[in-house]
């Protein structure tokens, strides 16, 4: 039987996808994404390049800090039918590792083992050639796909080597990856704690806090909102891409940093308001 696979890095995803919506590159949470729509336009994308083929999954490759939960997209992604998750990590420089040997090992290892014959490759990186030499060694085909303008964010090397080029052009991103007016971050106040210790205990800074979560709550969109959902079903807490949102944001309502006991507000609160929303929209 002949088996298709696609393989995305998350990371040459969403910096070329800003640039080809916005013109620049940006930063993932100025986006939206719809996880649900985009693995609808890789499972298309793969059938139009390897029509005779069966869909054995999608490896979706980003990056985790050391010790953090997943975002809100990669709860979303990680439970939806054919979709592989596969994570590097995120070093102290916000820099993403290990996630282009994750594609090469799975790729040869696929090849190697008959596993596909097609492989639709989303990636700029030049050092995912070698696994793309190996597979083809096997005789497996492999499309690379870019982002409009992919020269210059892919590799030229990594072009040449491929069976075949095609380049997802704006109205396809567009489909999954859109421009947000979220919350954004905000930095906080650099004032010391000690010099308010007197208004942290007051009610009203409470009702500050409360305030300021349930408006970003509220500003959040639907994707987001299921994926928080998602996330409570296997964990506790709060999402770290929102929670690296919400934090910042009800620290900047009361002027100053948030103490310990004030976070642990923050997150019940968003928690409970999220819960609250969606009891309401459905």
């Amino acid at each position: 039987m002949d088996r298709v696979a696609v393989f995305v890095d998350a990371g040459y995803l969403f910096a070329q996808g800003s640039v080809s919506i916005a013109g620049e590159k940006l930063q993932r949470d100025a986006t939206i994404f719809d996880a649900t729509e985009a693995i609808k336009s890789l499972k298309a994308l793969a059938f139009s390049k390897a029509p005779a083929c069966n869909l054995l999954r999608i490896y979706w490759y980003d990056g985790a800090p050391f010790g953090a939960s997943l975002t809100t997209d990669q709860v979303t992604l990680a439970h939806l039918d054919d979709v592989k998750v596969r994570l590097g990590f995120v070093n102290s420089h916000g820099q993403q590792k290990g996630v282009d040997s994750l594609i090469v090992t799975d790729l040869i290892e696929l090849a190697r083992l008959n596993s596909i014959t097609d492989a639709v490759l989303l990636s700029g990186d030049e050092d995912v050639r070698v696994g793309v030499q190996i597979a083809q060694s096997y005789g497996v085909r492999v499309h690379l796909i870019g982002i409009h303008p992919s020269r210059g964010s892919q590799s030229r090397q990594l072009q040449q080597e491929a069976d075949t080029n095609s380049e997802w052009e704006k109205p396809d991103i567009e489909r999954f990856l859109s421009l947000g007016n979220q919350n954004v971050r905000t930095p906080q106040s650099t004032t010391s704690p000690a010099s308010s210790s007197s208004a942290t205990r007051s009610g009203e800074v409470v009702v500050d806090i409360k305030t300021a979560v349930r408006n970003f709550a509220q500003g959040l969109n639907q994707s987001e909102l299921d994926a928080a959902q998602i996330y409570w079903e296997n964990d506790r807490g709060v999402p770290i891409d929102l929670d690296r949102r919400l934090l910042p944001a009800s620290g900047h309502a009361i002027g100053r940093r948030l103490e310990r006991d004030e976070i642990k507000l923050v997150r019940a609160e968003f928690q409970k308001a999220v819960k609250e929303i969606l009891d309401v929209k459905t």
